[in-house]
């Protein structure tokens, strides 16, 4: 008989150690290791009930994706829900979660699928309401109240739907397992179950998760590890916009981005939302460059505004919303040394419009632009755009995809881009082109009437 040996396991990912820790070396999470008990055994060979096939006769067509009537949740699904894909929708309360996936629910129902939507935090009343109000009302659309996963498997043996909607995985509980719900036994437990059944019945099964206060997934690290599609829904509170970012896809991109409008009406999706992005005023104002970020593989404009402000505290104040704080004092740094911009008394405020988050190194030069423009109060040239990533050595380095960005740009009518020297960008009808080596030869070209450094074709001085 073989030596029991003791292992300490965290609840929240599984990690191991022989030793006890305060803290589990994987997912860092804080008094989650507890004694399992293991036995060393040599698993055997066992004959598979199939044999391994070629990858050349494998269908690639069941993979494909249904579209579920939203254009901009299919783009960030990779085309629509695949078969069998399980898909967890997170976001904070009130944001619309349940909003959303109702919508996509009866567009899904309209297309004549039976469609189940399972709701363990409101009943089946509130849900009528909601769907009355939204216009989401349809015959193939049918709605349970239930809290019991067995409960809810029944209805499913009972309808056989193409689509499930579970609101919310926190709040369902297996009477098979002990614990509350929305315990990290009983979260695990649902989930691997509702996984096995995705599985089995080519079920696409969507399911909203709750996000703790430091806006993580609340439950165990391995919930976003046994679902195919981890969605994160997000907007602020005070504006009806909203957007849809996939930080995990196994069926297509794991960056894009989907923008939505949440009103009293309901959720509309957003194809162009370049124009919340920046701001509509036509007259010139200093401290404010526009900017190209690529969200997946969507361009979308940002506006950059910057305040500097004299002040007579020893250490000025460096506020930052919408882009990271650390790049921002990187960027004010490189113009203070490499552009010879006085900063160290001045207070600086850096903000985008519209309430957006913008994480692209290439919106770099827009930062700098903006904040450059702010401290000698003189606006930059109408219609123009910066884009490229700032060095210590205030070098701008290449954008990617710069031929996207641009051709976005030429459509919504600018007339001027500054892109990194070297990028040898694809004309665009109606965009002048621009390319500057260094931030400081970029200052030099917009203080100049003609938004030109250097001779096209010779090199930079």
């Amino acid at each position: 008989m073989a030596k029991p040996t003791v292992t300490l396991t965290c609840r929240e990912c599984g990690w191991t150690t022989s030793r006890w820790v305060g803290r589990c070396g994987e997912c860092q999470a804080w008094g989650s290791l507890g004694e399992v008990g293991a036995t060393r055994v040599q698993t055997r060979a066992i004959a598979p009930r199939t044999s391994a096939t070629s990858i050349t006769q494998v269908r690639s067509d069941v993979a494909r994706g249904r579209s579920t009537g939203l254009g901009e949740f299919d783009r960030v699904l990779g085309g629509g829900l695949v078969p069998g894909v399980v898909v967890l929708l997170a976001g904070e309360p009130g944001v619309g979660k349940s909003t959303l996936l109702l919508e996509v629910a009866s567009r899904w129902a309209r297309s004549g699928t039976p469609t189940l939507y399972i709701t363990a935090e409101e009943s089946a009343e509130q849900v009528r309401l909601r769907a009355g109000r939204t216009n989401a009302v349809t015959d193939e659309l049918y709605v349970a109240a239930e809290p019991d996963l067995g409960t809810i498997l029944g209805h499913v043996d009972e309808l056989s739907p193409g689509l499930l909607v579970i609101d919310s995985v926190q709040t369902v509980a297996s009477a098979d397992i002990d614990g509350p719900a929305g315990s990290i036994t009983q979260v695990r437990a649902v989930t691997q179950e509702l996984v096995r059944q995705a599985k089995a019945r080519h079920l696409p099964v969507i399911v909203i998760g709750h996000v703790t206060k430091d806006g993580g997934i609340a439950g165990p690290r391995l919930l976003e590890h046994l679902v195919d599609v981890v969605l994160s829904f997000e907007g602020d509170r005070h504006s009806g916009f909203r957007t849809v970012r996939a930080t995990k896809n196994r069926f297509g991109p794991a960056d894009e981005l989907g923008c939505f409008t949440l009103d009293d009406t309901g959720i509309t999706e957003v194809p162009d939302p370049s124009g919340i992005f920046t701001s509509q005023v036509d007259v010139p104002a200093s401290g404010t460059c526009v900017t190209v970020a690529l969200e997946g593989r969507r361009p979308l404009l940002g506006e950059i505004q910057g305040l500097v402000v004299r002040t007579k505290a020893q250490t000025p104040r460096r506020v930052s919303q919408g882009v990271e704080s650390g790049r921002v004092a990187m960027i004010l740094a490189v113009l203070e040394r490499r552009a010879e911009i006085r900063l160290h008394s001045r207070e600086v405020y850096v903000s985008t419009v519209g309430g957006s988050r913008l994480s692209d190194p290439a919106v770099d030069l827009a930062i700098a632009l903006a904040v450059a423009s702010a401290a000698d109060d003189q606006p930059l040239p109408p219609r123009t755009i910066a884009i490229g990533e700032v060095g210590l050595s205030g070098e701008l380095r290449q954008a990617s995809h710069l031929d996207r960005r641009l051709s976005e740009v030429a459509r919504l009518g600018f007339h001027t881009a500054l892109v990194p020297w070297g990028s040898h960008a694809r004309p665009q009808q109606g965009l002048s082109i621009v390319e500057v080596p260094t931030v400081r030869h970029a200052l030099a070209a917009v203080r100049k009437a003609r938004l030109s450094l250097v001779t096209p074709g010779e090199p930079p001085h």
